[in-house]
């Protein structure tokens, strides 16, 4: 088993011809396009085990994929992950079978096991040697299908290859000073499996008594939802979260002024700006 740390940020329509003449990244990226098929059961076993299970096809060949939903907050995630090669495009069900997560599930469910959505986009890479770390910088742009509807992928994922995650942060805000960008908490699998049910799972009612870093969390998700949905209540939960923060008492006056600002910022048309990332990664950076 591999461990990935990854931190994934959502990016404005324009984020990415800002991003390409950003001179952090002057070396021409590596592309490929990277088609891939999302499995779990109909009744969605490995969602509810948060775990999912692809294979995506290469310009070198298929690859599958079982990843466990990791800890971490803010967009930065630690997780399980098991890849190898297989031939032709069906499952390798006895590779699967010798998994951890999948040990621990019902042995009907590998059986049951089949196509739910897809997801197509190009990825641009770059290796980075930053801060004492090498961090995989990694743009997608595509889309996910699922159940004859389409949302958007349009985002940056910072892998960090060696070194320690303080760089990942580190590297997101210097790109934010020019890029709109912000954290986001959904990966492409939660966000395929919403879009396959038309239900968005994680909407449970914010609790005051959760961490400050939880109910920054939850709003980032509801910015995430509301990316897919486009529902003003999404991001008016947003809005509710951040303005909480801003009043609340014995966090520190950077929480609080980063909260409230971000709360205004929501109010405006076009509020995925660069100043919008840079206020996002510094509350982050003020809860860690």
């Amino acid at each position: 088993m591999a461990e990935e740390v990854e931190l994934k940020l959502a990016l404005s329509s324009t984020a990415a011809s800002c991003l390409l003449r950003h001179e952090l990244l002057d070396a021409p990226p590596s592309r490929a396009w990277l088609s891939n098929t999302y499995y779990d059961t109909p009744q969605g076993a490995l969602e509810a085990a948060r775990a999912a299970l692809r294979i995506r096809r290469t310009p070198t060949g298929n690859l599958q994929t079982l990843k466990t939903v990791g800890s971490g907050t803010g967009g930065l995630s630690v997780r399980g992950e098991w890849e190898w090669e297989i031939e032709g495009e069906a499952l390798d069900l006895a590779g699967l079978a010798d998994l951890p997560p999948m040990r621990a599930l019902d042995a009907t469910v590998l059986e049951a096991l089949e196509p739910r959505f897809v997801t197509d986009f190009e990825r641009c890479r770059w290796l980075l040697e930053t801060e004492g770390a090498s961090i995989e910088v990694a743009l997608d742009q595509g889309s996910i299908h699922a159940a004859g509807q389409r949302v958007a992928i349009n985002e940056l994922e910072l892998e960090l290859k060696r070194g320690k995650p303080a760089a990942l942060w580190q590297l997101a805000q210097t790109l934010a000073e020019r890029v709109p960008l912000r954290p986001s908490i959904a990966s492409k699998a939660e966000r395929g499996a919403a879009l396959c049910k038309s239900q968005w799972q994680y909407l449970a009612l914010e609790n005051q008594n959760e961490s400050t870093s939880a109910r920054v969390d939850h709003a980032s998700r509801m910015l995430d939802i509301h990316r897919d949905t486009q529902q003003p209540c999404f991001l008016a939960k947003a809005i509710d979260i951040y303005e909480s923060l801003a009043k609340a008492n014995g966090l520190s006056a950077g929480t609080r002024h980063h909260a409230g600002v971000l709360a205004a910022m929501l109010m405006q048309p076009d509020w995925l700006t660069a100043p919008f990332g840079q206020h996002s990664l510094s509350l982050q950076r003020t809860i860690l």
